[in-house]
Formats: structure tokens, sequence, C-alpha cells
């Protein structure tokens, strides 16, 4: 993946450049420890896979090994995804998950695919605010709690929408072609403003904060070829 929970080789997910959350782990296409740069070429994921899998395998272990007791825990956070999952089982009006998911896709593929301005990330921005609103208004036929599979949709559609509107908005701040990130109204690659990692925060209500991370580049001072070079075919 070019994209997603930030990780160090360990694949301990992070909250900046070095701050490790403690007991949470990441590996796969989910992760990004940032070893394709910014254009992952096919069958590479691999890497991510096989090799980061293995690394958290063995780093889960370890660490189960070294903490003592169990770590805190947000008192109210079992109370928390218990509302959410009843209120969605007890909505008895509301849209289809499956017609949200079909029209955020749709409006993806002609704003934010391969070839995206400012104009139409700014469309899907608009968008996304009013696909979030039906999103967290779906309702489902299966009022079951036992392998409820429309309740998984019911909550997958909101996380869908939330890393949407990251991608939205990383890729709107974003005023350069980097990799798979190519801006018809900016062509150009901009290593002076934009050789940076984006990191994307977004709060309950919606809003995007956006921070930035440095790239490391020991490894192409130590050899040009990993210098970052214009993308040609």
């Amino acid at each position: 993946a070019m994209g997603g929970i930030p990780t160090n080789v360990h694949a301990e997910v992070l909250m900046d450049n070095d701050t490790v959350v403690p007991g949470l782990f990441a590996a796969g296409e989910c992760a990004c420890v940032s070893v394709h740069g910014a254009n992952r070429l096919g069958t590479n994921s691999l890497l991510d896979l096989i090799v980061f899998g293995r690394r958290a395998g063995k780093d889960i272990v370890r660490f189960v090994k070294e903490t003592k007791g169990i770590m805190p825990v947000q008192p109210d956070a079992a109370d928390k995804v218990k509302a959410r999952i009843d209120k969605i089982l007890s909505r008895t009006k509301g849209e289809s998950v499956g017609k949200v998911r079909e029209d955020l896709q749709q409006m993806m593929m002609e704003n934010v695919s391969v070839f995206r301005t400012e104009e139409t990330l700014a469309t899907a921005s608009a968008q996304i605010k009013k696909l979030r609103e039906r999103a967290s208004n779906v309702a489902i036929q299966d009022k079951g709690k036992e392998f409820n599979t429309d309740l998984l949709d019911a909550l997958e559609i909101e996380f869908i929408v939330d890393y949407a509107q990251t991608v939205v908005e990383s890729a709107y701040a974003r005023k350069e072609s980097r990799g798979a990130h190519a801006r018809e109204d900016y062509p150009k690659r901009d290593d002076k403003n934009w050789h940076k990692h984006t990191l994307c925060w977004l709060d309950d209500a919606g809003n995007v904060e956006l921070k930035y991370k440095s790239v490391n580049m020991k490894l192409a001072d130590q050899d040009p070829r990993f210098a970052p070079k214009e993308r040609k075919y």
C-alpha cells in the first residue's frame, strides 16, 4: 500500500514520527511502513504481507511477554460501541447500505480517480459531507445479534466514508503530482514543499486536520538509486 496506518519496521502503529501506540500493530495493505515510496508496483504488496506480517507476529509475542497485567482502556469504550450498534439495530427508516456505497463509489470514480484537479476534489469534499450524513442514517433489515452481515455493512460504510474523506482532503491539499497522485493542475513534483508524508486526523464530527511527517532519506543518502526520480514509462 502507498498509504494507510503509519507503522515502524516492527509493525507498531505510530502517532507521529516516532511515538508508538502501545499494543497496537498493523501489517499488510492496511499499513504504511513506507517501503514503496509514492507508487507501489504490482505484486510488491507481498513485501507488506509476508515480511511485515511475520515481523508483526514476532513483535506481538514480544509485547505480550513484556507487558505486565492488562493495559488501561477508556472506561466507557464498550458502552460507546454498544450504543452505536443499538442505534443501527433500532432504526426503522433509512436508505440501504448498498445505495450509499454505490453513490460513494461513483462519486470517487468521477472526482478522485487517476487524474485530479482542484475543482474535482472540491466537488468530492462537498459530496463527502452529504454522504457522511446518509451513511450515519442507513437502515438494515436484519435485526439479529448473531452473524449479522447487514450490521457489519452498516458499520463498515461509515468507516469507508471516513477513509474516502482522508483521501480527498489529503489530495486537495497536496498541490503537486507524485507517484500515483496525479494533479492535472499541478503536473510536476514539488520536492521543496511536498517531499513529505501526509498524516490525516479525523474527529467524530468529520472535521479533518492534516499534519505532515518527514520522509526518511537515509538510504538515498547512501545510494543514489533510491533518490526521488521522475515517473516515466
